[in-house]
């Protein structure tokens, strides 16, 4: 079967965001928390999803990295604006990382205008790192202002 190739639609760079963290800093957190530490950070999908995997600490600190840089690029940060749970993670039909909003973190796009929220997630066994990028749909008129 053959599978069709395509990218998201271009649009304005609004925000950009980076992380990086250890592994080992998030085994060492459930280790110390168990699941209330997972629950704080991850969906349900996201837990399911890392614990399918042989080792799931990188793919939890890739899915950590990846919330830290989604907030980043919302310049909020986790905490008053976007919790962790408001980013969810979760793979397209190509295996893509993809991002997902809660209903909160939604409503912070719509009020900046943001459409779409692009992710990138690396690991390795010691390191784990993610970037985004929220753009704007550059067919979009900018709201206006009163």
């Amino acid at each position: 079967m053959e599978m069709s190739i395509e990218v998201p639609p271009g649009g304005l760079v609004i925000g950009i965001g980076t992380d990086i963290i250890e592994v080992d800093r998030i085994k060492r957190a459930h280790e110390r928390h168990g699941d209330r530490f997972l629950g704080r950070i991850y969906t349900d999908e996201e837990r399911e999803y890392c614990f399918s995997m042989n080792n799931p600490y990188p793919h939890l600190a890739a899915r950590f990295a990846a919330k830290e840089a989604v907030s980043k690029a919302f310049t909020t940060g986790i905490g008053r604006f976007l919790k962790w749970t408001s980013i969810s993670i979760h793979k397209g039909q190509r295996e893509q990382p993809l991002v997902r909003m809660d209903a909160t973190g939604r409503d912070l796009m719509g009020k900046i205008n943001a459409s779409l929220v692009l992710i990138t997630l690396s690991h390795t066994r010691n390191y784990a790192n993610a970037v985004a990028l929220l753009l704007r749909d550059s067919t979009r008129r900018e709201p206006e202002t009163r």
